[in-house]
């Protein structure tokens, strides 16, 4: 099946107003941007999503230790200025760089500790892959925010499509105490 860049843009517009929605949230509420397990999630997300454009534009990436919410005004920062990055990365890609494979830095550590060949996968796959594992660990933040008495704010695409596709609206970057 073919991955075309018009679909994987819409998919990435979504994931960012979906990714600023939880950050919303979690800032909104005192009990959740210092809870280190959801801090965490946020910083996994960040962090999976970045390793992945290094992976694609052939650079460095380091995987970031877990952080207890200290940090929030700087990862922000770090994830505000991932999106137009990514974003410039999609926009220039065609079918045909879409269809072609892709050996993420990581794959040989995985062969070694799963004890398995890993097949080949292509570009727009690993785009596809950092789009669901960002929908993932934004469930268990949504989640994490419920058990800590936040409201979770609505990410399902479809309900992102009924409100006609809207930008994100990123919050402020939090105030040091």
């Amino acid at each position: 099946m073919p991955i075309t860049p018009d679909v994987l843009l819409d998919l990435f517009d979504h994931m960012e107003s979906a990714d600023a929605a939880v950050w919303t949230a979690v800032l909104a509420s005192p009990s959740s941007a210092s809870d280190s397990q959801l801090c965490n999630y946020l910083l996994h997300v960040s962090t999976v999503q970045r390793a992945f454009l290094d992976a694609w534009k052939a650079r460095p990436f380091a995987f970031r230790d877990n952080f207890d919410g200290a940090r929030l005004d700087a990862e922000l920062a770090s994830v505000r200025a991932y999106y137009p990055e990514a974003r410039a990365f999609i926009t220039d890609l065609d079918l045909a760089a879409l269809a072609g494979t892709i050996r993420l830095p990581w794959a040989d550590w995985i062969e070694q500790h799963t004890n398995q060949t890993l097949a080949a996968t292509t570009l727009g796959e690993t785009m596809l892959q950092v789009m669901s594992h960002s929908t993932h660990h934004r469930a268990q933040a949504n989640t994490r925010l419920r058990t800590l008495g936040a409201e979770p704010p609505m990410v399902d695409y479809i309900a992102w499509i009924w409100r006609g596709r809207p930008r994100p609206d990123w919050p402020a970057a939090p105030q040091p105490a």
